[in-house]
């Protein structure tokens, strides 16, 4: 929540840090994308006084009590529907819209996929823990097969979603994934996403080490991860593990594992292209963690540029004045009982 917010100043990191004492659990991955997000916002120069933090209900949403900036706390599942209006009553926010799995896919996910098929320009970050943390440990739209929770106490039998796959097939134009362990890497995507003209959504994998601890851990333990992860590249080959020696690449619509013995340029290889206007490509690439055996994406799947919804907005109105005129509501109001719509 903003607090004496100066205008057109110079930010530093310490400015986004509110008074606002921190209330998650010891532990929980949320501090270091709260850190990582107020290391970001001065390096990418956007005013205090031009952020908005949109948050729903769930852990993740008491962010904007925590960024000292403007901010708006909303109810469960709603917060695209309020940054929809945020942001094309000032398209010159930068608006920021905080949600995790149980708000964004499961009351929230009607909204979240009109959000991504508008190209609002507005960043989603969504924190992906696979479980319901505020209500304390229910299981969640991405939480596993099998998994045993307070409510599926036999084991889930519900597939999970894939959030890359579900706002690729909404029409998100940026869409990228990261993990709260590391921070370099998700500071990096931040920024991109904040760059980025048209709606970004950066789903972060985010450990619960309350009701879901370890959750990632083949992803974050220096043991395994280099052969759990694959990091993404624009224009470079789909390669990993410690040593680097391995890579993927299709055989049809299969998922082929190649042990690269000679130099990458012999082995034929195809290379990563996040601007690719074939959609098939980026959902090709976010199924691939759901084979068991294989790497987990992270990185941007896709980058592409299309005209946003303010900017569409804007143009209809500005053709509709040019038609009709600048119109009075005034008038309108005191001339009668009934209006007629032409």
């Amino acid at each position: 929540m903003a607090d004496n917010i100066p205008v057109a100043t110079k930010a530093l990191k310490e400015d986004f840090a509110s008074d606002q004492d921190v209330r998650w659990c010891p532990g929980c991955g949320d501090y270091a994308i709260l850190a990582q997000m107020k290391k970001v916002l001065p390096e990418i120069g956007i005013p205090r006084e031009k952020v908005v933090f949109i948050s729903g209900i769930g852990c993740a949403s008491r962010f904007p009590y925590y960024i000292n900036s403007y901010g708006f706390h909303t109810i469960h599942g709603r917060a695209p529907a309020v940054a929809t209006g945020i942001k094309l009553a000032n398209p010159e926010l930068s608006v920021w819209i905080i949600t995790g799995d149980g708000d964004s896919l499961s009351i929230g996910g009607n909204h979240l996929i009109h959000l991504c098929r508008r190209n609002l320009d507005v960043n989603v970050i969504l924190f992906n823990n696979q479980i319901y943390g505020l209500t304390k440990g229910q299981y969640s739209p991405t939480s596993p097969l099998g998994k045993v929770t307070k409510t599926t106490p036999y084991g889930s039998i519900d597939r999970p979603f894939n959030p890359i796959s579900l706002v690729l097939s909404a029409g998100a134009t940026f869409v990228a994934r990261t993990i709260d362990r590391d921070t370099k890497h998700m500071a990096e995507i931040f920024k991109r996403a904040a760059a980025h003209k048209g709606c970004s959504f950066v789903e972060v994998y985010q450990n619960c080490n309350i009701f879901n601890d370890g959750a990632y851990r083949l992803l974050t333990e220096p043991e395994t991860k280099f052969d759990q992860v694959l990091y993404l590249e624009d224009g470079k080959p789909l390669i990993y593990g410690k040593e680097k020696n391995r890579a993927l690449r299709s055989n049809g619509f299969e998922v082929e594992t190649l042990e690269l013995n000679e130099s990458v340029e012999n082995q034929d290889l195809p290379v990563h292209r996040e601007n690719s206007e074939s959609e098939a490509y980026a959902q090709w690439l976010s199924r691939i963690g759901d084979v068991p055996g294989l790497p987990v994406p992270v990185g941007v799947f896709r980058a592409v540029q299309r005209e946003t919804y303010e900017q569409l907005s804007e143009q209809q109105l500005a053709g509709a004045i040019q038609k009709k005129g600048p119109g009075d509501l005034k008038q309108l109001f005191i001339s009668g009982d009934t209006w007629k719509v032409e």
